[in-house]
């Protein structure tokens, strides 16, 4: 099965940023191990990184049009983006949301929000570049065949004391 990971702006400068919050991987490292993750759960895996929202969005949509499965790591675009968030609502395969960091255990309130996760069958938050593994272990499951939404726009996890889709962190 093939699977996108998706990243958004500025995770490109992994390795190279705020090593406290994202840890010192560079993105080709963390590129290279999720397909090698992939590899070993039988997913063919490719790693897209982009700054332009434009850009995401025709990820987006040509996953929607071919069925794919989706790690996204919308990174700022998270918390802002309705152009994101329309594109995520069109997938067919399960979405699932990744953040290296806990957006909501950040000290910003902007980032206790996400447009993402309305749509995402799972949301994997707080695990570092682990999480990716994670994310693909669930894309990998037998039982993730399925619509890959949430619940809808109702259910949000940043918010809810008890979110649902399932928040790991």
């Amino acid at each position: 099965m093939k699977v996108l990971v998706l990243n958004g702006p500025n995770l490109g400068r992994l390795g190279r940023r705020q090593h406290e919050i994202y840890g010192s991987p560079p993105h080709a490292e963390l590129a290279n191990r999720c397909v090698e993750w992939g590899r070993a759960l039988g997913l063919e895996v490719e790693v897209r990184q982009t700054n332009h929202e434009g850009q995401m969005l025709d990820w987006l949509n040509a996953a929607a049009d071919d069925a794919t499965p989706v790690v996204l790591n919308a990174a700022a675009w998270t918390h802002y983006s309705y152009a994101i968030y329309d594109a995520c609502a069109q997938l067919i395969a399960p979405l699932v949301e990744v953040h290296i960091s806990n957006p909501h255990q950040r000290p910003e309130e902007f980032r206790h929000t996400s447009l993402v996760t309305p749509y995402a069958a799972e949301v994997v938050a707080g695990h570092g570049v682990e999480g990716y593994r994670m994310a693909l272990e669930i894309l990998a499951r037998p039982s993730r065949g399925g619509t890959g939404r949430g619940a809808g726009p109702s259910d949000d996890p940043w918010t809810d004391p008890s979110p649902s889709p399932p928040v790991r962190s």
